[in-house]
């Protein structure tokens, strides 16, 4: 998938400023996917074995994790789409619907848990702070 399909994508891209993550489940960490995520990105990889580590937890400080996948989701499979064409129209329909309004809230939200995680000094998160 990396060498067919990311790769000549990001041709189409300039990705001299942009940041490539992932997390940090061994099969996205194998030695020559982090060299090829390298030789791209250079040091703007976020990964296990990257220039700049995946960080522990992450999936309660990363807004991909706890807003984005979830809420793309949703709206993606809410017509049950039946061909691979029809679901990347919903992901391309999902993804250009969100407003910066939406993304205003997600920061404020993200920089409240960075606030209580700071405050308890790492602690686990109350359920109460992943509610959008």
């Amino acid at each position: 998938m990396i060498y067919n399909f990311f790769i000549p994508e990001l041709n189409n891209h300039d990705v001299q400023e942009l940041w490539f993550q992932q997390d940090g489940a061994t099969c996205h960490t194998a030695r020559a996917t982090i060299d090829l995520l390298k030789d791209t990105f250079g040091d703007r990889v976020i990964s296990r074995f990257g220039p700049v580590n995946w960080p522990p937890r992450s999936c309660d400080l990363t807004p991909l994790d706890y807003f984005l996948w979830g809420y793309v989701k949703s709206l993606v499979y809410a017509d049950k789409p039946q061909t691979l064409d029809h679901l990347e129209d919903n992901i391309r329909r999902a993804i250009a619907d969100i407003r910066p309004q939406m993304l205003k809230k997600v920061i404020r939200n993200w920089t409240s848990r960075l606030d209580y995680i700071r405050a308890s000094r790492g602690s686990p998160m109350p359920e109460f702070i992943f509610k959008m």
